[in-house]
């Protein structure tokens, strides 16, 4: 493994490497509040911050007050637009896994998306399918901010926490490699929102404002 600073990338998918909130998420939203809560909205700067925190199933939850019913029909809606729309990966991003992979690394992921649009989206912007996928399928305790996915990587990879780096834009990665003591990288490509910037650049040890800088950082002359 010449070169290599990290084993594995533990990559998420939205606004990490798919610019996907922008594209496709928060259009999603405003369709199912148009249909289930006339009258709200939500901007996308906003939606950026309640993904932050407290999370966008605790926001509907506990903020919204969406019942049973409804949380049903917002994963439906958010599923059929999802299917009929493909986001565009950050540029930079490919060249990192192509590097990552050539120097005899690996990638997995750790996302809130479902595993079957992770991938797709991966083969539609010609992105190699990652070795490990944990996506949003997963029972609700098993998802981010939950280390099972970092436990599941350790285990089956045979890794220890300084093998790898959670690259994350929002707390619940941050939060979940903490757990673990897993080094973690803040990617601020997507958004410019002051509070998260701020939050990510006090009390990560590596922030990015581009992909760029995240690929000198990890394959950069020492």
């Amino acid at each position: 493994m010449s070169g290599l600073r990290y084993k594995c990338l533990v990559l998420d998918h939205d606004d990490t490497v798919m610019d996907s909130t922008r594209l496709i998420h928060h259009p999603a939203f405003e369709v199912f509040l148009k249909e289930v809560r006339p009258g709200v909205t939500v901007s996308l700067e906003e939606y950026f911050r309640l993904n932050f925190h407290p999370g966008f199933l605790e926001y509907c939850e506990q903020v919204l007050r969406l019942t049973p019913a409804e949380l049903m029909r917002e994963m439906q809606v958010w599923t059929e637009y999802v299917a009929t729309h493909v986001p565009r990966a950050f540029p930079g991003m490919k060249k990192i896994m192509a590097e990552q992979l050539r120097r005899g690394g690996s990638i997995a992921v750790v996302s809130h998306s479902l595993r079957q649009n992770i991938l797709r989206d991966f083969r539609a912007n010609g992105l190699p399918d990652p070795s490990m996928v944990f996506g949003w399928e997963l029972p609700r305790a098993q998802r981010k901010p939950n280390p099972y996915a970092l436990d599941r990587l350790m285990a089956c990879m045979d890794l220890d926490p300084a093998d790898m780096l959670v690259v994350d834009d929002l707390k619940p990665g941050y939060d979940m490699a903490k757990q673990r003591r897993v080094p973690f990288a803040a990617a601020g490509w997507a958004y410019d929102v002051p509070e998260i910037r701020a939050f990510l650049q006090q009390n990560c040890l590596l922030y990015f404002d581009t992909t760029e800088g995240l690929y000198e950082y990890l394959f950069g002359e020492e």
